[in-house]
């Protein structure tokens, strides 16, 4: 729906594999710039058909992993629409399956949209949360508070939609066994990414 990302200099573009990307960068620095896919609706509709054809081919589920790149659900997607017009295509020419990645609370506010393509579709909700900090000495905050990302997780699970918590990139946490718990009564997965750089 975006290229590039807003939260680029929040706790998430900490560890943004995409930070890395010369050839989408341009010579710009991660976090400075957005393009808005004003199309991104009309493209998935124009080209679902051919994808699903070519991965059922292959004998494989036509996935989407919705985004690696750019966090979907950032402050100017209440402007833009440009992911719920997506999700709305996605209602009428469904993916196989669909992964919604994000650092923020905001999908929450996707919840009726998000039931009705999960009646379409295997999908999932990954929600990053890297530390049950909000401050670590020589970061940014996060995107959105980890009460609020824990908060919207048991929102979506309770809603029957299959949540993960991705601890992505793992950063300090204070009370390991507290935080897991936590993340055990909202979630019905964890993923845990260690960052190496």
């Amino acid at each position: 729906p975006y290229r590039g990302c807003s939260f680029g200099n929040a706790l998430c573009g900490v560890g943004c594999y995409v930070q890395h990307n010369q050839h989408l960068l341009a010579g710009r620095s991660w976090g400075s710039f957005l393009e808005v896919r004003t199309n991104a609706a009309a493209s998935y509709r124009e080209h679902a058909p051919r994808e699903r054809r070519w991965a059922n081919g292959r004998g494989e589920r036509f996935s989407i992993f919705c985004s690696s790149a750019t966090d979907p659900f950032l402050p100017q997607e209440f402007k833009y629409g440009i992911t719920q017009s997506l999700l709305e295509a996605m209602c009428d020419e469904p993916p196989d399956e669909l992964i919604l990645q994000t650092h923020t609370h905001r999908i929450a506010d996707y919840l009726p949209l998000i039931r009705r393509l999960a009646e379409h579709c295997h999908l999932r909700a990954h929600v990053s949360i890297e530390s049950d900090r909000d401050t670590l000495p020589g970061l940014p905050p996060p995107a959105s508070s980890v009460e609020k990302r824990l908060g919207a997780c048991g929102t979506l699970r309770d809603a029957g939609i299959f949540t993960v918590v991705t601890v992505s990139p793992l950063l300090p946490i204070a009370d390991p066994d507290q935080f897991f718990s936590r993340i055990a009564s909202v979630a019905d997965a964890v993923v845990l990414d260690h960052f190496i750089q």
